[in-house]
């Protein structure tokens, strides 16, 4: 049997059953070509409006596209045929009206035995709807009722559902009978000692099949005096399986009650048990890169789900595309396509930084042409770095030494030297500003990350890495972060800053120890990093997340803080330490040592280690044993 709870199915003004929120097309593809059409009245005795819901009815689903083979309405001159009636149909339809009344009518004729052995579709509408469940909530409706016992108000139903529904939110939210508002003085105070009622406007409806209820458009719960939102947020998550981690994400949006929509390009076999047991459906498209492939599955899930909450990826690779899907969608919980450029493009950081009262390096675009980069350098002094305007990471960037490396970068470059940015280089320890922000632009997270070796410097000459996550957050670097994502404009995202802490004074920048803006991520930082953060700090920070993603806060808890470390080797190199020196010695503070993605191994190598402590030299000492 499949079940479709609604207020009505036709929103006011149509004629049809509606197509929002898929209800058409759920139905239609459940129905046979012709259907047999059951109707069952809600007031049995009463010709004119049974001959008006008659007539209205077999128009709405003809209208709707369907062709029915036949339409009868069960009244009191055929109620001795309900059975027979039924069970040959393909759809029921329970019409709307006055509950208790009607409520009687399917007592007599026995609906709820008829029901238990009837495949096929109903479609329960109003009165019909809320009589559906075991336990039915009849609030007041005629006159009279309003100051009737709250106890005459429950009656025992079909037992197609466990939930009572208020139907038609639109036009009852502010009712009044007998005096009495119904919601507030009524429906509120009946919902308390563990009575939970469901009310949505015209349009949403509840879809029940093998024993699946799932809610499409907007609804909410009344429970304890109180009414609030209550059907799941529809969350896409673009490309879960990658890295495998991420499926730690969808696994605590799902806990949370969402929808976790996903969209990649891997087949579905291949995705990790987590992932599949964490998604509410998956799209598979050909090419990730094809915005129009995106574009329909999207486009499918909105169709299906109704209105898409979020869209995400937490992959600086998607930032565009994702940025682009929530313009075209109009989706207002992420960044969108004019405020792109200022997360993307180093050039377009600069103006932020400065709006946030940040320092950064000095900077000019190679576009503007050699002589002019040669009279920068001139004054920053060499080295300088040139670095793609818009790119991710340490790829296709170089640290020049002279004019002469200068030339020839432009030489080697003639074709796109235009793309590049070129900076001051900058001496200090490479830092990082780890943060989880809620739609009021307040951290409900903060960590920070220290990189000894810079990752530029680990991708040119095939070092190991090895970094940590600090215990907690110095107050001037949360201040710097908490500035810089302000002057962004960021709001409901993770956020990975890097910024340098001087060695030494720099005139226009700082002094020594001072924190110097690098460049800003809109999402989580790289490889293991969100699994170290959750073992320096002892909490769960893709719980974190979801929890901000759907509830807006945090609700999870940090307990005991250390330091924790990340040591890399690299395949085809000797080490003096097997892994098994590596396990025996670290045991007790190993908490991962797993092989780099591929994709990810030219900046982080290629097995990794990952171990927390108590203090620094016990740090230290593990990335020297790792790498030796």
């Amino acid at each position: 049997m499949t079940l479709f709870l609604t207020g009505s199915p036709c929103k006011k003004g149509e004629d049809h059953f509606t197509e929002e929120n898929g209800l058409l097309d759920e139905l239609k593809r459940r129905l046979p070509q012709r259907p047999d059409v059951v109707l069952v009245s809600a007031a049995p005795d009463d010709r004119g409006y049974n001959g008006s819901v008659f007539e209205s009815t077999e128009q709405c689903i003809i209208r709707s596209g369907i062709e029915p083979s036949a339409i009868v309405m069960i009244k009191r001159n055929n109620a001795a045929d309900a059975g027979a009636l039924i069970r040959r149909a393909d759809m029921v339809v329970l019409c709307g009206g006055h509950v208790p009344t009607q409520n009687k009518f399917f007592k007599e004729i026995g609906l709820k035995s008829i029901l238990e052995e009837y495949d096929g579709v109903i479609v329960a509408c109003s009165a019909g709807a809320m009589n559906c469940a075991d336990r039915v909530y009849s609030h007041p409706e005629l006159p009279g009722e309003g100051t009737a016992p709250a106890g005459s108000r429950w009656l025992s139903g079909l037992g197609l559902t466990h939930v009572n529904l208020i139907p038609h939110l639109e036009d009852v939210r502010h009712y009044r009978i007998d005096g009495r508002r119904l919601f507030e003085d009524i429906i509120f105070p009946d919902s308390f000692g563990g009575n939970t009622f469901t009310t949505f406007r015209d349009g949403a409806y509840i879809l029940s099949e093998d024993g699946h209820e799932t809610v499409r458009g907007e609804a909410f719960t009344i429970k304890d005096g109180q009414i609030f939102k209550s059907n799941p947020m529809n969350v896409i998550f673009f490309s879960p399986h990658f890295p495998a981690t991420y499926s730690h994400f969808c696994r605590h949006l799902k806990e949370n009650g969402a929808n976790v929509l996903g969209i990649a390009d891997a087949p579905y076999e291949t995705l990790g048990d987590e992932l599949k047991s964490s998604l509410t459906e998956y799209y598979r498209v050909n090419d990730l890169e094809d915005y129009g492939e995106v574009f329909r599955a999207v486009a499918y899930f909105s169709f299906k789900y109704g209105k898409i909450d979020w869209i995400e990826s937490n992959n600086e690779y998607w930032l565009e595309q994702n940025a682009r899907i929530r313009t075209d969608f109009n989706i207002t919980t992420g960044i969108r396509i004019d405020h792109i450029a200022a997360i993307k493009e180093k050039s377009e950081m600069k103006k932020y930084y400065a709006l946030g009262g940040v320092p950064t390096a000095r900077q000019i675009r190679a576009a503007e042409g050699l002589k002019a980069v040669k009279a920068f350098a001139s004054k920053t002094g060499y080295p300088i770095i040139a670095k793609p305007d818009n790119g991710v990471g340490a790829d296709g960037t170089f640290k020049l030494q002279s004019d002469a490396e200068l030339e020839d970068f432009f030489k080697t470059h003639a074709a796109n030297y235009g793309a590049f940015v070129v900076e001051e280089f900058v001496t200090g320890l490479l830092t990082s500003y780890d943060a989880v922000y809620n739609s009021k632009g307040e951290p409900v997270f903060e960590s920070m990350g220290v990189y000894p070796t810079p990752i530029m410097d680990i991708v040119h000459d095939n070092l190991e890495a090895c970094y940590y996550i600090e215990k907690s957050v110095p107050k001037a670097l949360s201040e710097m972060g908490r500035r810089t994502v302000k002057a962004f404009g960021i709001t409901s995202r993770f956020v990975h800053l890097e910024f340098f802490k001087l060695d030494r004074d720099r005139e226009g920048l700082g002094r020594k120890g001072d924190f110097v803006g690098l460049e800003v991520n809109m999402r989580p930082a790289g490889g293991y990093t969100p699994d170290m953060m959750n073992f320096a700090h002892s909490t769960d920070v893709y719980k974190i997340w979801a929890d901000m993603v759907v509830f807006d806060e945090c609700r999870k808890e940090q307990g005991e803080q250390f330091y924790c470390a990340y040591a890399s080797r690299r395949n085809g190199k000797a080490y003096a330490h097997t892994h098994t020196e590596i396990t025996e010695r670290y045991g007790d503070v190993l908490t991962m040592s797993a092989p780099v993605p591929e994709a990810l191994s030219q900046a982080l190598c290629d097995y990794c280690y990952i171990a927390k402590f108590k203090n620094l030299k016990e740090v230290e000492a593990f990335f020297r044993f790792i790498t030796a």
